[in-house]
């Protein structure tokens, strides 16, 4: 591995052409876990909600999308500080309701920053969104909700724009077809401020979106939560400045959970969240990994993976996200395991990269089926979005000989201070 993995956040990722070296390893030491990257990208947005000073802590600021975002939020008249694991989120005189002329990666959330420069502004203009190529990801719910308050929505050659004529939302009913984390959190974003109350039926109601909501409360905002039912916000005429603490990634904690148990390894996680973790650790415990809870932490010592059966749903279920986490840990399994992932049949694409190394699989129907217990060999695989590259450097750590990760950049995107944490948990690097 090497420095350029936290690459500047203005290059273009497909002129990125940097590698992660990895070696087999087994991950033993402590690990602090960084903020959500889910939850900060979101906490960014509702920062625009508000002309007074914004504080997150446990703040990722590493991260390659928290660094494009932070960009995005100049440009639209906000000044940033950063230090360590804090941002500092102030408005200039200079602000506007329009990312003009960006140069820079668009990555999927500037569709909240829209919701965000719609509801306060009374019209948005950003960059069409962009992010992990996960099949057909399209924002037609965002535009039916933004219509349902009020907006109206179009294409302008490369940018999606809303303009609501009255200048401000009106509440409504919004009746989404499915569980969508980003839908939910847009519509929370521009009822806030829209005129009346707004009601969200059927709404993903996961951490990363209560982390927003009491956010948005400690603001000022009028937000109540009624588990997956509903959601119903009474809108209010302006937000006040607010100092948040970010949640713990879940993301990281179970890739570093997985890591110990595939290496054999003895690995400490500071800032474990347990709670956001229940469906897959009873799936994960039930099939070898060892747990223990220390304080105000876990160890995950020792265990040998099994064969497992997945399904990916809604949240407190497995997200699509942990999945070529998950199936990492039954190619070193002996024997069959299963992952369906109905949200994203098609995501089974790093399948193909970790068969390079030696995995055995198939695909039926919507079903990925992993043949278990073969070696892994190291050898050259790209990392085609965020959760697969990091898979890739998992089943690295077990490999044989070197593997090399084609575009880094990916797992930049999600795990902050990645190369430090590495060498913390003893990888040679």
């Amino acid at each position: 591995m090497n420095s350029e993995l936290l690459l500047n956040a203005e290059i273009e990722e497909l002129n990125y052409t940097s590698n992660i070296l990895v070696r087999k390893s087994k991950l033993e030491g402590k690990v602090r876990l960084s903020g959500a990257k889910n939850s900060a990208l979101r906490l960014l947005a509702a920062s625009l909600l508000t002309d007074e000073k914004v504080e997150l802590t446990n703040f990722p600021n590493g991260l390659l999308d928290v660094k494009v975002h932070l960009d995005m939020l100049k440009v639209l008249g906000k000044e940033i500080q950063t230090f360590e694991d804090v941002a500092y989120i102030t408005e200039l005189d200079s602000k506007t309701s329009t990312i003009l002329n960006w140069e820079g990666r668009s990555i999927r959330n500037t569709l909240l920053i829209l919701g965000a420069l719609t509801t306060r502004f009374g019209e948005g203009r950003v960059p069409l969104p962009g992010g992990c190529k996960l099949g057909e990801r399209k924002y037609d719910l965002h535009v039916m909700l933004l219509e349902q308050l009020g907006a109206k929505v179009w294409e302008e050659d490369d940018y999606l724009c809303a303009k609501v004529e009255s200048g401000r939302f009106k509440g409504n009913d919004i009746h989404l077809p499915m569980r969508s984390t980003g839908a939910t959190e847009n519509s929370i974003l521009c009822a806030t401020l829209a005129k009346g109350q707004t009601t969200i039926w059927n709404p993903h109601v996961r951490p990363e979106i209560i982390d927003l909501v009491d956010m948005l409360n400690k603001m000022g905002a009028r937000i109540s939560v009624y588990g997956q039912k509903c959601i119903v916000i009474n809108g209010v005429d302006q937000l006040r400045g607010i100092k948040h603490a970010v949640i713990p990634d879940n993301m990281e904690a179970l890739t570093w959970a997985i890591g110990s148990v595939i290496t054999g390894g003895d690995v400490e996680i500071l800032n474990f969240p347990q709670e956001h973790l229940d469906v897959p650790l009873i799936f994960l415990k039930e099939s070898g990994m060892k747990i223990y809870q220390g304080k105000d932490s876990v160890i995950v010592r020792g265990g040998s993976p099994y064969p497992l059966e997945i399904s990916t749903g809604p949240y407190p279920g497995i997200n699509s996200d942990m999945q070529p986490l998950i199936a990492v840990y039954g190619a070193m399994s002996e024997g069959t395991s299963k992952i369906v992932d109905l949200r994203f049949p098609g995501r089974y694409g790093y399948a193909e990269e970790l068969a390079k190394m030696g995995m055995n699989f198939r695909v039926e129907g919507d079903m990925l089926v992993i043949d278990g217990g073969k070696p892994l060999v190291g050898t050259m695989v790209k990392a085609l979005d965020l959760r697969a590259g990091m898979a890739l450097l998992l089943a690295g750590l077990t490999a044989e000989g070197e593997t090399h990760i084609e575009s880094a950049w990916q797992i930049a995107r999600g795990y902050e201070n990645l190369e430090e944490k590495l060498i913390g948990l003893q990888v040679v690097i």
